[in-house]
């Protein structure tokens, strides 16, 4: 049945350029997604006025007010005071963080860069508190502790409080940060103060990144809804007005007010919810997959949509404004494609290219097609007779049929490789073209059903503002020891549900639009489950939009230029100004500081070891972010951190051993604390590879122990258990005498002490079972060994070999070699003899699956063809190209690589103990297992390992394809083992 009165929303999207508004009547029946009335007015550089034009132009077009329901913006206000670094609209930050013993080594703003750091920074205090992953507390909360840092942040004249805390997303029935939020707002009335849990989710450093951001926004956040409620009020518009979010769902203003970065990327996610509606509009168009291409004059927006309807979000971390974040936003790529892309002929080899230079909003002055004399994408597409109405087609008549058919080449391949890209498997799926560039765009693409064109599509956006639905969202760690996941996923949906029900979703038409439960490494008995549900808005304000603390209750400055408290000394400061990388020469003129035979690593130096440590890893061994912030933070503040050739030790010299063991899930929110047992007169490092290559090297610094670091490791790689190590590769007992007594502490107090075991293999077990019970991250130290057993134990040379595989990555990425990046790092590691470039393609399968706390997998890879690859071959260098698919199994880290080529016959390429890693081909980063999806292109490279693993029959049965269980699978080397060359002898000064 059809309502009696019609129900109409106002949607308003804001673009760099343009600022779109529609009235669409969203009644039940045959009217619903009607548009009455469109309006595209350019973007002024006070927003609010450019919206205010919009709505009124579609206000006189539609000639009604009455029966709009809801005014629903999406508006760029927010993001664009912090890429625009505005100190009128941001204020410095204080930040309560309540860790226990834990994350001392990573304050907060430990990852922003400089210029953003210096305006945001304020105070900050680690304090009692925190939970571990089961829920239980490291401490409790110290109220004296909060009161004391309260007193000084109101000292400071600081506005804004950010407090979190250890595991928050999953503190229910603690509270903590809630405790201290209390207490700070009684403390320092009219304090504007920001819960993490509120923000984002598990990831400590991510989650405190983002609340930082949105609390430097507050206060501007609320003169920009209450100036959006004014401007509906002088349009004599009565109805409740909504700020759309990044996920294609509503904030009420007060909501806005509150945590105005949910609103960071609601312009895409508009693009693409609206797009959905308009193809759910269309006779035989059902709910489906598919990828929406938005685009404008400079670029081209990519996105997939989920069968819901709404955008699929992007990996758990993101970077903004040089920030690590986590909260949820849209999967987007973007491209330098659009109707003012620049088209090019070069006069040698006749190739045309399109962009990434664009003439943007001056087309109608610069593009030939208006007059102008700069030939543009648009030129080209009236040239072909596909745009009859846009400019005047004799001015682009003289255009050549090669540049015509170049340049529509150049286009669709461009599109067709970054489509393939976002795609989640091989098979073929609609895109759903939108914005005013779309004409761009061919009518056939491989990898793709179809392309449809909608009515309105160049207002998709403002329809996607419009219908914005209420959502509620539950993140968090569930206790599945007694229920199926499947029992207790039905339960935390139905909790979603209820949330989205109560903040203003319509009972009948709420459903759940995301559903994953996320298994956690080394833990039993519990799961992370992210749902999410949404349904359109009843109509009915929710009570939580107006909750004690309302923003709008509170009177916002009256200017953009309040006063903004006088900047102080940090605790943070950086005495340290680190060397700046700002051109290939830059990197090929820098040298290492060595002084007495003693690397004192920079800033530059720990940047270039964290990229080839995770080289190293092979696809395990964890991500060195964390590690290596910590070690930045260090340095920075006068700290030294020294590496030492293994030939400058005696023999009696005591080398420590050890390194970090436990859960990835757990080390991205419980940040290193004081696990560190023992200390010897020299460090080692268990393992190269991921984020144990470099932990020692915290513990060895002047602020700690000021303990050199030897320039080696006991695996020359990752490997997923402790007993894989060439310390006990040498120790033939198969006792582990070499690694016992072996200790681990949770860093809270907790000490655990291993003095014996029946089999080596029997360590590495008992210590990861207790390490379970610890908090499932521990730092783990094995009794010291004498230098002379060291000597033939340890792979030299590893950490220098780290850091020239972070350099040639660094110089590729300046040089714009990426194309080339395989045959760099083969040089980089020892040449052609000991390594080689396995293979290039894109990923097309990927399986994974936690085992016994082990992440066990397969992905494939299959090589592109000469029309698939983005980049071209240069003359003089040609590029190795392959064909067939290859295999790599993985557990933790990648096992073997396995080639099939078209004609079905298979090769073994490469096996442990050989490292093999995979690399993203688009930037040169190491990926982890974790990492791999579906469309990324990627490049296989093999190294060939240390003698220590593959001389002997134990080095073999210890790391070799057997230890794996593939017993069938013999060892064949890659190469020749080439020993690094020391960065220390390379670059010490004679006499």
């Amino acid at each position: 049945m059809s309502s009696v009165h019609p129900i109409l929303r106002l949607g308003v999207d804001v673009g760099g350029t343009n600022t779109d508004a529609v009235l669409l009547d969203l009644s039940e029946g045959s009217r619903r997604g009607q548009v009455l009335a469109s309006a595209k007015h350019l973007t002024t550089p006070d927003v609010t006025l450019g919206i205010q034009n919009a709505i009124e132009s579609v206000l006189t077009r539609a000639q009604t007010k009455s029966n709009i329901q809801a005014l629903c913006i999406g508006t760029t206000h927010f993001v664009n005071a912090l890429v625009e670094r505005d100190p009128r609209r941001l204020d410095r930050v204080a930040v309560i963080r309540l860790c226990g013993p834990f994350t001392h080594g990573t304050p907060p703003f430990v990852g922003f860069p400089h210029e953003l750091r210096d305006l945001l920074e304020g105070p900050h205090f680690l304090l009692s508190g925190g939970l571990q992953i089961d829920g239980s507390e490291i401490a409790s909360v110290v109220v004296a502790q909060v009161e004391s840092a309260c007193d000084e942040i109101n000292r400071q004249g600081i506005h804004a409080v950010v407090v979190s805390s250890v595991f928050a997303p999953i503190d229910f029935e603690i509270q903590q940060e809630e405790t201290v939020a209390a207490i700070v707002r009684k403390r320092i009335p009219g304090m504007d103060v920001v819960c993490s849990k509120d923000v984002a989710a598990i990831g400590l450093l991510e989650r405190e990144n983002a609340s930082i951001l949105n609390a430097a926004l507050l206060r501007y956040a609320k003169k920009t809804v209450i100036g959006f409620e004014k401007a509906a009020k002088a349009l004599e518009l009565k109805c409740s007005v909504f700020i759309t979010s990044n996920d294609g769902t509503l904030l009420s203003c007060a909501q806005a007010a509150r945590l105005p970065i949910r609103t960071f990327s609601s312009g895409p996610t508009n693009s693409m919810r609206g797009a959905a509606f308009l193809a759910a509009l269309e006779s035989g168009i059902s709910k489906q997959s598919a990828l929406v291409v938005d685009i404008g004059g400079t670029t081209t927006d990519i996105g997939m949509l989920l069968p819901s309807g709404f955008p699929r979000q992007a990996a758990a971390h993101h970077e903004f404004c040089g920030v690590l974040l986590n909260f949820s936003m849209p999967h987007v790529t973007s491209i330098g494609l659009g109707g003012g892309s620049v088209v090019r002929e070069d006069p040698v080899t006749k190739k045309v290219t399109v962009g990434p230079n664009s003439v943007g909003h001056r087309i109608t002055s610069e593009s030939l097609v208006f007059g102008g004399s700069t030939l543009t994408a648009t030129d080209v597409v009236v040239a072909a007779g596909r745009a009859s109405n846009i400019g005047d087609e004799s001015l682009v008549s003289g255009i050549g049929q090669s540049i015509i058919e170049g340049a529509q080449s150049a286009i669709k391949k461009m599109l067709q490789n970054y489509l393939d890209a976002m795609k989640t498997s091989s098979q073929d799926i609609p895109v759903y073209l939108v914005g005013g560039g779309s004409i761009l765009a061919p009518d056939v693409l491989a990898g793709i059903s179809r392309v449809h064109r909608f009515p309105h599509f160049d207002v998709a956006n403002a329809v996607g503002a419009a219908i914005a639905q209420i959502s509620g969202i539950i993140d968090s760690f569930e206790d599945t020891s007694t229920r199926t996941i499947v029992q207790v996923r039905a339960d935390v949906e139905a909790r979603a549900i209820a949330r989205a029900i109560a903040s203003g979703a319509d009972p009948h038409r709420v459903a759940i639009v995301e559903s994953e439960a996320i298994p956690i490494a080394y833990t039993s008995g519990r799961c992370r489950f992210y749902v999410k549900a949404a349904g359109d808005w009843s109509g009915v304000a929710s009570p939580s939009w107006l909750e004690v603390d309302d923003p709008l209750h509170v009177e916002a400055p009256t200017g953009e230029t309040a006063s903004r408290p006088q900047m102080v000394a940090s605790a943070a400061a950086s005495p340290v100004v680190a060397p700046v990388m700002r051109s290939a020469s830059d990197i090929l003129e820098y040298e290492p500081r060595i002084e007495k035979r003693e690397w004192l690593l920079s800033e530059v130096d720990l940047e270039w070891i964290a990229d080839g440590c995770y080289v190293l890893g092979c696809g395990g061994g964890g991500s060195p972010l964390h590690t290596f912030l910590e070690l930045r933070e260090l340095v920075r503040s006068g700290e030294t951190v020294r590496v030492v050739d293994f030939s400058s030790l005696t023999s009696n010299t005591l080398v420590g051993w050890g390194g970090g063991m436990g859960s990835p899930e757990v080390s991205s929110e419980r940040l290193l604390g004081n696990e560190s047992i023992v200390k010897p007169e020299a460090l080692c490092g268990i393992e190269i590879g991921g984020g144990n290559g470099m932990i020692n090297m915290i513990l060895g610094s002047t602020k700690y122990t000021d303990i050199p670091c030897i320039d080696g490791d006991f695996m020359g790689r990752a490997y997923p258990t402790w007993h894989q190590t060439t310390a006990n590769v040498y120790d033939f007992s198969g006792t582990g005498a070499k690694m016992l007594p072996s200790a681990i502490s949770s860093g809270d107090g907790n000490v655990m002490i291993m003095t014996k075991a029946k089999r080596d293999i029997d360590v590495d077990a008992s210590l990861r079972a207790a390490c379970v019970e610890m908090g499932t991250h521990v730092g783990q130290a094995s009794c010291p060994l004498k230098a002379d057993y060291v000597d033939n134990a340890m792979i030299k040379n590893t950490v220098s070999l780290s850091w020239r595989i972070g350099r040639a990555i660094a110089l590729a990425r300046k040089q714009s070699s990426l194309s080339r990046i395989g045959s760099i790092l083969v040089d980089a590691v020892g040449g052609s003899s000991s390594a080689s470039l396995l293979f290039t393609g894109k990923i097309t399968d990927v399986r994974r699956r936690v085992y016994k706390g082990h992440t066990i997998g397969e992905v494939v890879i299959t090589a592109l063809t000469v029309d698939d690859d983005v980049d071209d071959d240069d003359p003089n260098c040609p590029m190795e190209r392959f064909t067939g698919t290859l295999l790599i199994p993985f557990k933790n880290e990648n096992l073997y690589a396995e080639h099939t080529a078209d004609d079905a016959i298979t090769t073994m390429v490469a096996t442990v103990p050989d490292l093999i890693t995979v690399l993203d081909a688009q930037n040169g980063a190491a990926l982890g297992t974790p990492q791999y999806k579906y469309g990324l292109r990627v490049l296989v490279l093999g190294i060939t390992a240390a003698p220590q693993w593959t001389n002997s029959e134990r080095g073999l049965a210890l790391g070799g394809p057997s230890a794996f269980g593939f017993t069938h699978i013999p060892y064949k080397p890659l190469g020749k083992y080439t020993q690094p060359r020391s960065v220390i002898e390379e670059y010490s000064r004679s006499g």
